[in-house]
C-alpha cells in the first residue's frame, strides 16, 4: 500500500447567480484536476451559487438551482476516481447553512455546514446563514428528489463529521473557522485527520496576503498535515475583489499556490504529499500525541473500497513529493495595479457595456484611474498573447467585432476608453496639458471641452427667479455663495459625463455605451471634501478604497514601470479642485489648505476611527502621544475636533458614494463596511468637553513640572 497522494485546489472566477457559468467553471476545474491525477478536488466557498448572492440567499430558488447544478456535477465521470468538494447553501430543519457538499460519482458522502459565520466588516453571513453549533455531531438529511434519482440515496449525513477512506482521513473547515480563536483544525488534527480542506471566500485587502499564508503555514507547522485552502478570484458582482492564491501547505511549508491575480476563469494547482511524512511529523511531537489521546472522536463517514493513494509500487515510485515553494509578495503599488485592473475588467466584461468614460482633470486621483484602465489593457493584451481564448472572446464581444485583433495596449485603450478634460474659467493651463499628455501616452480617445456656457446658463436661471447674483469669495461673495458656485461647476461635470458616456460610441460609429468611472479616494470621502453628485458620482470607482498617500505612491511607481512621463508633474503638483477663480492664471485653491489638515493626517484620522475604533476622546488620547514631538496637546485637540466636526457634517455624502472596490480596512463606505449614522450632532458636546478637560490637566501638569 502506497502513501503518496495528489491533491488539487482550484481558483474560480465565479459570478453570483450565474448558475450555468458557475457549473461550467466547476466542471472545468474537476476535469483539470482529474487529468493531473488528483484524488481530491476542492473549490471555493459557496462556489455553486457564487459567494456574493447576498439577500438572494433568502430565496428558495437559490438553493433549488444549487441542487440542480449539483445533479449535473454528480454525474461527471471524473468523480469516479476523485472526491469532489463544492460549496452551496442548504436548508435543514428550517435553518439555512453555508455548506460543503463532498461527493463521488453519483454518491454524496457528507454535507458539512460552516460552524462559525463571518459577520464583520464586509461580511454579513449571519443575515443569511446560521452556524452549525452541534460539535462533532451529524444528523440525517433528506435529499431532494432529483438528487435521489441520481444517487439512489434518500438520506445523507449532515453535520460536523469527517471522511475516512481506505488510507486517509479528511476533515473540513470553512473560511472563518480558520481565523477564530477556537478553530476546527486543532481538534480535527488531534483526532487523526491527515488532510484539512478549507473552501474559502477571502476578500482582497492591501498587504494582507501574508496573513493568510502565515496562518496556514503556522497551522500545519503546529498540527502537521496537508492543508488545502481554496479562494475565488475576480469580482463576483459587488464591491469585493477576490485575489485568488488557492494553496496547499504540508507540515509548515507552502507546496503549491495559484497566482494572486489572474484573468483565467479557472486555475488548478496540484501537489503530491506523503501521508507517512505527515504521520512521522506528528508522532515526533510527544506533547501533541498526549493531547490527542484525550481528544473525543468525530463521527466518521467511511468510504469502503476507495483509496486516495494510487495502488502499486510502480505508481507510487512515479510520484515524487512536491517541494516547498517561496511565495513572493507584491508591493502595495503592484497590488493596486493588478487588483483594481482585474476588478475593472470583470465588471466591464460582465456589464454588457463597451468601455469606460473618465473625466480626466490632470490631478492624481483621475490620473490614477486612467493608469488603472491602461494597466487593465496591458493585462488583457498579455493574456491574449499567452493564448487565453476566453479573454480574446470577451474583447471581441466588447468591441462588437469577431475578427478584432489586439495590436497594442494603447490601441485597445483607444477603442474602449474615452477621457475628457472639462475646463472652466477656473482651470489652469497646467492641468489641461497634464491631462492631454497622459491621454496621449496611454492612447485613450481624449476630448476637451469648456463648461462655462452651461455654468452661466444655470446661474442665469437662478438670477431670473431670485434677482440675486452669487459671487466667489475672491470677488466679494460670502462663504455660502462661494461653495454654491463651486458645487454648481462640479455637478455640471457629472451631468456632462453621463451624456457623453451614453453617446460617444454612437458618435464614433460604435455600438453600446460607456461606464462612467469615478475618482474620489478614501480620504476625500472620509472628510467629505467633495461635492455630492459631482464627478465622484459615477457607475463604479476603482480607487474609492485607496488613500491619497497610497495613490501618489502608485502613480510614481506606474510612471517608472510604464515610462509615463506626464505622471511626474501630476505627482509633484499640489492637489487642487480648481473650482475657485485663478489669480494671474495661477491656482490659489489647494486641497490641504481648504481641508484644514494634510492628507497624511487625514489617513491617520481614518485608521484610528475605523481600524482602532476610536471616538473623538480616544483618538485624542492616542494622538497626543503620537504627535507630541510635533504638536502641543491643545493643537492636537483642535485638529481632532476639526476632523470630527467636518466628518460628521459630511457623513450624509456616504449614502450616495459610488460603488468602489474594497481595498483598505479604514474605508468609510456606507453600504456594508462602515455602518454609521449620517445625521450627527456635529458639536460632539460631551466628547469635546472631555478632550478639553484632558488638555487642561496636561497643561496644568506641564506648568507644575516646569516650576519644579
Amino acid at each position: 500500500m502506497g502513501s503518496k497522494i495528489k491533491l488539487a485546489v482550484s481558483c474560480l472566477n465565479q459570478w453570483a447567480l450565474d448558475f450555468q457559468g458557475n457549473l461550467e467553471r466547476i466542471t472545468e476545474a474537476i476535469k483539470q484536476a482529474h487529468e493531473l491525477g488528483a484524488t481530491y478536488c476542492l473549490t471555493p466557498e459557496i462556489s455553486v451559487s457564487g459567494y456574493g448572492c447576498d439577500d438572494h440567499f433568502l430565496e428558495i430558488d437559490t438553493e433549488r438551482h444549487c441542487w440542480e447544478v449539483l445533479e449535473e456535477l454528480l454525474q461527471l465521470e471524473e468523480c469516479k476516481q476523485m472526491i469532489c468538494d463544492v460549496g452551496m447553501p442548504v436548508v435543514h430543519r428550517g435553518s439555512r447553512f453555508n455548506c460543503r457538499i463532498i461527493f463521488l460519482f453519483k454518491r454524496i458522502l457528507l454535507i458539512r455546514p460552516k460552524t462559525a459565520c463571518c459577520n464583520e466588516l464586509n461580511y454579513r453571513e449571519l443575515r443569511w446563514f446560521v452556524p452549525w453549533q452541534k460539535s462533532k455531531t451529524v444528523e440525517s438529511y433528506l435529499l431532494p428528489q432529483n438528487i435521489c434519482y441520481v444517487t439512489g440515496q434518500s438520506h445523507v449525513e449532515i453535520g460536523d463529521g469527517i471522511i475516512e477512506t481506505g488510507d486517509a482521513c479528511i476533515g473540513s473547515e470553512i473560511c472563518e473557522e480558520l481565523w477564530t480563536a477556537e478553530n476546527s483544525h486543532v481538534s480535527l488534527g488531534l483526532d487523526g485527520v491527515d488532510i484539512f480542506t478549507n473552501g474559502s471566500g477571502s476578500q482582497f485587502s492591501l498587504q494582507q496576503l501574508h496573513r493568510r499564508m502565515d496562518l496556514i503555514k503556522a497551522t500545519t507547522r503546529k498540527m502537521g498535515g496537508a492543508y488545502l485552502m481554496c479562494n475565488q478570484v475576480g469580482c463576483d458582482g459587488g464591491r469585493i475583489f477576490y485575489d485568488g492564491c488557492s494553496m496547499i501547505a504540508c507540515n509548515g511549508d507552502i507546496v503549491a499556490c495559484t497566482p494572486q491575480f489572474s484573468l483565467k476563469e479557472v486555475e488548478v494547482e496540484v501537489a503530491t504529499v506523503d501521508l507517512e511524512d505527515i504521520r512521522s511529523f506528528r508522532v515526533s511531537k510527544p506533547s501533541r500525541s498526549m493531547q490527542a489521546t484525550k481528544e473525543s472522536e468525530y463521527p466518521r463517514i467511511k468510504i469502503h473500497g476507495f483509496f486516495m493513494c494510487p495502488d502499486g509500487l510502480i505508481s507510487q515510485h512515479d510520484l515524487s513529493c512536491t517541494l516547498p515553494i517561496q511565495i513572493t509578495y507584491k508591493t502595495s503599488e503592484e497590488e493596486i495595479e493588478f487588483s483594481a485592473s482585474n476588478w475593472l475588467w470583470d465588471y466591464l466584461r460582465r456589464s454588457g457595456q463597451s468601455g469606460f468614460f473618465l473625466p480626466l482633470s490632470g490631478g492624481v486621483d483621475s490620473s490614477s484611474v486612467a493608469c488603472i484602465v491602461f494597466a487593465m489593457c496591458n493585462m488583457v493584451c498579455k493574456a491574449v498573447h499567452d493564448g487565453n481564448k476566453g479573454v480574446l472572446s470577451d474583447v471581441r464581444r466588447l468591441v462588437h467585432d469577431q475578427s478584432y485583433a489586439i495590436t497594442s495596449p494603447e490601441n485597445l485603450c483607444n477603442d474602449i476608453f474615452t477621457t475628457c478634460y472639462m475646463a472652466s474659467e477656473n482651470s489652469s493651463v497646467a492641468t489641461k496639458q497634464r491631462a492631454s499628455s497622459l491621454a496621449k501616452r496611454i492612447g485613450s480617445n481624449h476630448l476637451e471641452l469648456r463648461i462655462d456656457t452651461v455654468v452661466s446658463a444655470l446661474l442665469m436661471v437662478f438670477t431670473a427667479v431670485t434677482g440675486f447674483i452669487p459671487k466667489f469669495t475672491a470677488k466679494g461673495g460670502s462663504r455660502r455663495e462661494n461653495l454654491a458656485l463651486q458645487n454648481n461647476q462640479a455637478r455640471i461635470r457629472m451631468v456632462l459625463a453621463y451624456l457623453f458616456a451614453q453617446l460617444m460610441q454612437w458618435v464614433r460609429g460604435k455600438p453600446g455605451g460607456l461606464l462612467v468611472l469615478g475618482s474620489s479616494n478614501i480620504d476625500e470621502a472620509l472628510r467629505g471634501y467633495y461635492t455630492k453628485y459631482d464627478c465622484s458620482s459615477a457607475d463604479i470607482n476603482p480607487i474609492g478604497g485607496i488613500g491619497k498617500t497610497e495613490l501618489k505612491s502608485f502613480v510614481s511607481y506606474f510612471c517608472k514601470k510604464y515610462n509615463v512621463q506626464p505622471l511626474r508633474e501630476i505627482v509633484e503638483a499640489p492637489p487642487t479642485a480648481e473650482l475657485e477663480p485663478l489669480e494671474d492664471g495661477e491656482i490659489t485653491q489647494t486641497d490641504e489648505v481648504q481641508m484644514g489638515m494634510t492628507y497624511n493626517e487625514l489617513s491617520v484620522f481614518g485608521k484610528l476611527r475605523k481600524v482602532a475604533l476610536c471616538g473623538p476622546y480616544g483618538m485624542f488620547t492616542k494622538l497626543v502621544q503620537l504627535w507630541k514631538q510635533t504638536y502641543s496637546p491643545r493643537q492636537v485637540a483642535e485638529k481632532v475636533k476639526h476632523f470630527f466636526y467636518t466628518y460628521s457634517i459630511n457623513r450624509h455624502k456616504m449614502t450616495t458614494l459610488t460603488p468602489a472596490m474594497h481595498c483598505d480596512a479604514h474605508s468609510p463606505e456606507d453600504s456594508r463596511h462602515d455602518l454609521r449614522p449620517f445625521l450627527y450632532h456635529n458639536k460632539w458636546t460631551w466628547q469635546f468637553r472631555k478632550i478639553d478637560d484632558h488638555v487642561a490637566k496636561l497643561e496644568e501638569h506641564e506648568i507644575v513640572t516646569k516650576k519644579k
